[in-house]
């Protein structure tokens, strides 16, 4: 968990996000939004909102009441307590991708569909990580494995391999129901769930304006259950929003805190993320542009906006339009990530491993991206002053031509400088090849992968997750 002592970055003036907020509750009362979910439009109905078909007409004093029901810090219990994490405050919790269908394979430099084993790998690599927090959800698509069972093999996978906080399935009401079901096994039953947040899913929205059936059900089985959803808006500019950044934000704040209304009336107090993997679209190629400087704008409005309301924010991640893991992917992976930081947001998904803007994982990336992580976890933790770092005591036994090197000061703080995963500080040799960074993470995963150790598992716990998976099929 990285905690920012740093003041996060605003890219817009309080009035400038008043006008969006304004905006959108204009756009719920009278353009309304649609929710494809029957039992989601009685809810609204009953507590004074109008319904006509599909859509759904929110008064602008029912979200405002709602919005201020969702708490703005909450915990995450994880199997290994010492795994607990605050989301919301000072605090950047962090997933690893989610949702790709395929893997690049850099051995072959060919992209492949993404398999059963590859989640075991990349769940692994997560568990290893000091940096990712959370596991599970979809870290890849494995399309070898039946859909009906898909799931439950990925939070038993997260569940085998690490004692992390787990992501919960968002696939519909039955997903969402077996999701909880087993996070009962794990934490000793349901009840406990039910007053411990143990599980987050992500809720995405169907831009423009419209919420599916399965996505809806998934939020409210998990509010009902107490446990925390993103609701998160995909909308892209030129296409399934408007094209400037402003009326995108617009838009994507509608979706988004009609999805948080919906979480409250179901559950008043449920925690919810206020969330976004909005982008810009490159109209020349038809493509996400997500590892660009305006879809990091983007995601500043979004961490602002979810201030604005006092809620927990979801946004950035190492995002990267290049197809493999090069100085493009690196470079634009950094700008992403640690403006998404540094612009103050709680949750960020896609943290390590992603390729080509959502579509492909790499485990040569997910290290590299590991590094990103690392990096900007001791940017924003500021400097610290006190009189013994600030060593005018040293400076002046010193003196002037001296060194530092045999002094107490340099002994007590020399181990401070944070060590590099896979980067190189060494100095170049003729006689030597030149580095290759992809090489370099390659052989760290794979002995990643070699040595790793997973935590402990109560034979219980594993029997019961098992049987369970068993009788679904």
């Amino acid at each position: 968990m990285i905690i920012r002592d740093l003041p996060p970055l605003d890219v817009m003036s309080p009035s400038e996000i008043e006008k969006i907020h304004d905006i959108s509750l204009e756009l719920l009362q009278k353009e309304g939004i649609e929710f494809h979910n029957e039992e989601a439009r009685e809810i609204f109905k009953k507590n004074g909102a109008k319904v006509e078909g599909k859509k759904v007409f929110i008064p602008a004093k029912l979200v405002e009441e709602q919005l201020k029901l969702a708490p703005s810090t909450f915990d995450m219990f994880a199997r290994n307590p010492d795994r607990k994490v605050t989301i919301g405050g000072g605090n950047t919790v962090l997933a690893p991708g989610y949702g790709s269908p395929f893997v690049m394979d850099m051995e072959t430099g060919k992209r492949r569909g993404s398999t059963f084993e590859d989640y075991k790998t990349f769940t692994i690599l997560a568990g290893n990580s000091e940096n990712i927090d959370v596991v599970g959800g979809v870290l890849v698509e494995p399309d070898d494995i039946p859909d009906n069972i898909r799931h439950a093999k990925m939070i038993y996978t997260g569940v085998k391999y690490t004692d992390k906080v787990l992501m919960g399935s968002a696939m519909g009401a039955k997903k969402a129901l077996d999701s909880v079901k087993m996070a009962g096994f794990i934490y000793g039953g349901e009840d406990y769930v039910k007053n411990h947040p143990v599980l987050i899913s992500l809720i995405n929205t169907n831009s423009p304006l419209q919420f599916d059936n399965r996505m809806t059900e998934a939020l409210m089985v998990y509010a009902r259950n107490n446990q925390p959803t993103i609701v998160s808006s995909l909308s892209m500019t030129g296409t399934t929003a408007p094209s400037t950044i402003a009326a995108a934000l617009v838009q994507q704040n509608t979706e988004i805190i009609s999805g948080i209304t919906l979480s409250q009336l179901v559950n008043p107090g449920t925690p919810v993320i206020y969330g976004s993997a909005s982008s810009v679209v490159d109209l020349k190629t038809g493509n996400l542009a997500i590892g660009s400087p305006e879809t990091a704008k983007m995601f500043g409005g979004t961490a602002q906006l979810a201030r604005f309301y006092n809620i927990p924010s979801r946004g950035g991640g190492c995002l990267t339009d290049s197809i493999v893991p090069d100085a493009q992917s690196g470079y634009e992976s950094m700008m992403v990530f640690l403006t998404g930081v540094c612009s103050g947001f709680n949750f960020i998904l896609h943290s390590a491993g992603l390729l080509e803007n959502y579509m492909t994982m790499s485990f040569e990336k997910f290290i590299m991206d590991d590094e990103i992580c690392g990096m900007a976890k001791e940017y924003v933790a500021g400097i610290k002053i006190d009189e013994d770092y600030l060593g005018k005591k040293t400076i002046m036994d010193v003196g002037s031509g001296g060194h530092f090197l045999s002094t107490d000061h340099t002994y007590r703080h020399m181990k401070e400088l944070r060590q590099p995963g896979v980067s190189l500080r060494d100095r170049y040799m003729s006689d030597c090849p030149l580095p290759d960074i992809v090489g370099r993470a390659r052989k760290r995963y794979q002995k990643i992968v070699e040595e790793y150790q997973a935590p402990p598992l109560e034979r219980s716990i594993d029997t019961e997750l098992q049987n369970f998976i068993e009788k679904l099929t």
